[in-house]
């Protein structure tokens, strides 16, 4: 009887899927992001961090079991890791949707439009109310595009590849636009904030009686 872990060791005729060397390539970027982020909580102490190394974590779990399809027999993969793939890789996708709006981008209900000097780019894009649906909507269709290789006619097509990439690409792109102008305002309403405060002593000192006055 063949071994179905056999796999591991050897690398089949299509771009070598089967190979060990690619799970582990791919979580690497993840794991360096995890640990990143637990250094951050220790040097900080922001507990922050720790939810983002959480969000890193969820992604290990799909590479792996994506990963497992091969090297498994069918009804195994079909009654146990396969749930378990669906599970995690919809952990991963919503916690990583909601990271996006609530941190990354800050575009939370409460939070939108807080800052008193938003950039130019704040102006014109996120005071329009349908770019607001537009990254929203888009982010979480494009954060699902994993859900394709559930039919094996789209996981087989090249076509249907290609275009998910280019999507992918897409959705990045439009991620580190929005990230980047969130960053921006943080930096403009801290500087805002410590010019208020410096500020604050020379107005006192103004009100303090001279010594001619005693």
């Amino acid at each position: 009887m063949q071994v179905a872990t056999i796999a591991w060791f050897e690398a089949d005729s299509v771009c070598g899927s089967h190979s060990i060397a690619i799970p582990l390539v791919l979580v690497l970027p993840y794991m360096c992001r995890f640990f990143q982020c637990l250094r951050h909580y220790k040097d900080t102490g922001e507990k922050t961090t720790l939810f983002n190394a959480l969000k890193y974590s969820t992604a290990v779990p799909v590479i792996f079991l994506s990963a497992l399809k091969y090297h498994v027999f069918p009804d195994r993969w079909t009654n146990i890791y396969r749930p378990l793939w669906l599970l995690s890789s919809v952990v991963n996708s919503l916690y990583s949707f909601y990271w996006d709006v609530t941190r990354d981008w800050d575009l939370s209900s409460s939070r939108i439009f807080m800052f008193k000097n938003p950039s130019l780019i704040s102006n014109m894009l996120h005071a329009q109310q349908w770019v607001l649906y537009w990254v929203l909507a888009s982010n979480l269709i494009l954060r699902c595009t994993w859900t394709y290789k559930l039919s094996a006619h789209l996981r087989h097509n090249h076509i249907t590849v290609f275009t998910i990439t280019l999507l992918e690409m897409l959705r990045r792109f439009q991620w580190i636009f929005f990230r980047v102008d969130n960053e921006w305002n943080r930096m403009k309403h801290k500087q805002s904030s410590y010019l208020l405060v410096t500020d604050i002593p020379k107005e006192d000192y103004k009100l303090l009686p001279t010594g001619d006055n005693v």
